[in-house]
């Protein structure tokens, strides 16, 4: 009894794996109903695939950010674990902001990977592990992908298929691997951060999730997260602080670039000026101006 009870979780389990995998080809048990359970904090309308739609004012707010203006906020607010550094970078001089798609690769194991690709073949004619990601890409979404820092054989894109996610998603990348071609790359412009470089092509791998939950560094990634990527590394933000997160940085943002503005002209020591202006006169002058850049983004003046 007790192996008949074994074998029948088994199969249930086989079942629930290849029953939610949404036709994409893969394994995975983690549906469009438990994405939508465990960021149900977010308070956004949600893409078909069940990510929160993170506005794009957000998004736009944080393309001048850095990775110290989001740090504390998301310290505060109880996120301990969101910044990842160590990559190697395509484009240094570009920040890369956007919402997240994930894709999570594991070693191939063939009895495994052979219902995977079966599955996939049967939704029609045989499309590569990567590509069936690819396809899935929206506009300004930023994939990242789980390759488990894999670097000979874990090239995810070459300089082709680059220039697809590029052209599906008008945004940049994150690979916990590696890409290949990269003279053929970096002109294209996309920002992107991988682990290394390789001439081989991907392989020994399989397609066991998309957009599930994934480990990049030490951080726990979900589909929907905004990721913000700057010369020092990557921090993954929640959908559901994005507002207070943006708005901490944007604050953060605009102080230090009247600060540098005003040390610039060289007639202020730094204690002066920072952290704060320790002149009523010019303490009222960076709020006025402050508070103007904030009403052009539609954002309130901090309370005084």
């Amino acid at each position: 009894m007790r192996f008949q009870s074994s074998i029948s979780s088994l199969l249930l389990f086989l079942f629930l794996a290849t029953s939610s995998a949404q036709l994409f080809g893969q394994l995975s048990g983690f549906s469009k109903e438990d994405l939508i359970k465990y960021t149900a904090d977010a308070p956004f309308e949600r893409f078909e695939d069940g990510r929160p739609k993170v506005p794009d004012q957000y998004i736009e707010a944080l393309k001048n950010s850095s990775s110290e203006m989001v740090y504390g906020p998301l310290r505060r607010a109880g996120f301990t674990n969101q910044w990842v550094d160590g990559w190697k970078l395509l484009q240094p001089d570009k920040k890369l902001v956007g919402r997240v798609f994930t894709a999570q690769f594991m070693p191939v194991r063939k009895d495994v990977n052979d219902i995977i690709e079966a599955d996939a073949l049967g939704e029609g004619k045989k499309i590569s592990n990567n590509q069936r990601v690819i396809n899935k890409l929206q506009p300004g979404d930023v994939l990242v992908v789980d390759l488990f820092g894999k670097i000979e054989e874990g090239t995810f894109v070459g300089d082709n298929l680059a220039a697809a996610v590029f052209a599906a998603s008008g945004n940049g990348f994150v690979i916990d691997g590696a890409v290949r071609d990269l003279d053929g790359i970096i002109p294209q412009g996309m920002p992107g951060y991988v682990r290394g470089f390789h001439v081989s092509a991907l392989a020994d791998v399989m397609l066991t999730g998309i957009n599930i939950p994934v480990r990049i560094g030490n951080t726990t990634v979900m589909p929907g997260d905004i990721v913000l990527g700057d010369r020092e590394g990557l921090t993954f933000i929640p959908a559901s602080v994005i507002a207070d997160v943006a708005r901490s940085s944007k604050l953060t943002e605009l102080h230090d670039v009247w600060t540098k503005a005003k040390f610039a002209t060289g007639n202020y020591q730094s204690s002066d000026l920072y952290p704060k202006p320790s002149d009523p006169k010019l303490l009222k002058e960076f709020e006025e101006w402050r508070d103007a850049e904030l009403a052009k983004l539609g954002m309130e003046p901090p309370e005084k």
